[in-house]
């Protein structure tokens, strides 16, 4: 029993400092005004606290669940009516496009794969767009795949879109020529009948539940995937939540991060010149992937090149929502193509990259 104690009380001091720790981070990455700070700072600075430091960090895993079911219910938000006509208008061409750049990110996977020599299934999982936490997570779930070459690849791709996409948009060849009437589908809180303690309360109930359901019936990062699924499908039938504030929102990504930071092991990336080189230059051909995939769409779709570039640009959808209401882009399209991807990535991606990773890994003992 005395035993027992002491381990909680050792655990509990290793979680106080990897928690301040994280906290830090996150002060220092907002001071700086990096995109996602509450992200990226924990992640960094409990990566910098694991390699010299003399204590062994500790974050628990429900911590981190947690932080993916506040996550999944803020995504689930936005899927709502207007959203979903949206989608379903413009289906075909949102299909052909996801596909055709999830293609393009997995051949850019290959050449690096083969500059590089790291294993094709670890660059492919780090160059998919659209879903750092997701294919992370999905990595950490996968056996022979690199972590931390996969959060590396995903973080390198998303700071180069979040600096880069702005350039892009407010530069001449994005510029709007008029301003476009828009359709707000950005999340926003929904005033109900209902008290809003026990519609908090009652989502919180969704939420966990069809989290443990999607655990249970084996979805991919069923934490993140059984609140949207569940969110979503209260929103469309018109049972709305309210939405969540930036702190709120600010707090589950610090709960992903610190967690994330654990898992990063650089003393284990191999070639490291190569692949920083070589993630810097897969992002920039994502970039020229979606701008090219941008003009395409504006000769299809009476639309502005701004609002092109934003609907398949491969980053997060709330930097694009806003990014698209700064420039007077049509949001309700901007938004449709986003969380279209955002879907087609979270239900499609995984079950393919294991069926993938399946034949190959038959093809290679075969050829053994």
């Amino acid at each position: 029993m005395v035993n027992f104690s002491k381990k909680q009380d050792n655990k509990m001091l290793r979680f106080s400092i990897t928690m301040l720790t994280a906290f830090i981070g996150a002060l220092v990455f907002t001071a700086l005004h990096t995109p996602i700070p509450w992200l990226l700072g924990p992640m960094a600075a409990v990566l910098i606290g694991t390699r010299f430091g003399k204590i062994q960090y500790y974050w628990p895993t429900s911590i981190r669940n947690t932080g993916l079911i506040i996550v999944g219910y803020s995504i689930g938000l936005s899927f709502t009516k207007e959203a979903l006509m949206q989608i379903t208008a413009k289906l075909p061409s949102m299909l052909i496009m996801t596909v055709i750049l999830v293609c393009f990110c997995a051949g850019i996977a290959w050449v690096v794969s083969k500059l590089t020599g790291v294993d094709y299934p670890t660059v492919l999982t780090g160059s998919i767009p659209g879903g750092l936490s997701q294919m992370i997570i999905f990595a950490e779930e996968m056996k022979g795949i690199d972590i931390t070459t996969v959060t590396f690849l995903q973080v390198a791709r998303l700071m180069m879109i979040i600096f880069f996409v702005p350039f892009l948009i407010f530069g001449p060849l994005f510029k709007n020529t008029a301003i476009e009437p828009t359709s707000d589908l950005v999340v926003k809180t929904i005033h109900t009948s209902e008290p809003l303690f026990s519609t908090i309360v009652l989502f919180a109930v969704i939420c966990v539940l069809c989290a443990f359901l999607a655990k249970k019936y084996k979805f991919p990062t069923p934490y993140l995937l059984g609140p949207i699924l569940g969110t979503a499908i209260a929103g469309i039938s018109g049972f709305h939540g309210p939405a969540l504030t930036p702190p709120i929102l600010d707090v589950s990504q610090f709960m992903i991060g610190g967690y994330i930071g654990l898992l990063l092991k650089p003393e284990k990336l191999e070639h490291k010149a190569k692949i920083i080189t070589l993630a810097l230059l897969s992002g920039l051909l994502m970039i020229i992937g979606s701008v090219g995939l941008g003009l395409l769409l504006v000769h299809y779709y009476d639309i502005t090149p701004s609002t092109s570039l934003l609907s398949l640009a491969p980053g997060g959808m709330d930097q694009m929502g806003i990014l698209a209401h700064e420039v007077h882009a049509d949001l309700s399209m901007v938004t449709g193509y986003q969380l279209f991807r955002l879907f087609f990535i979270y239900f499609a991606v995984p079950p393919l990259l294991r069926l993938f990773f399946k034949v190959g890994n038959r093809k290679t003992r075969k050829a053994a």
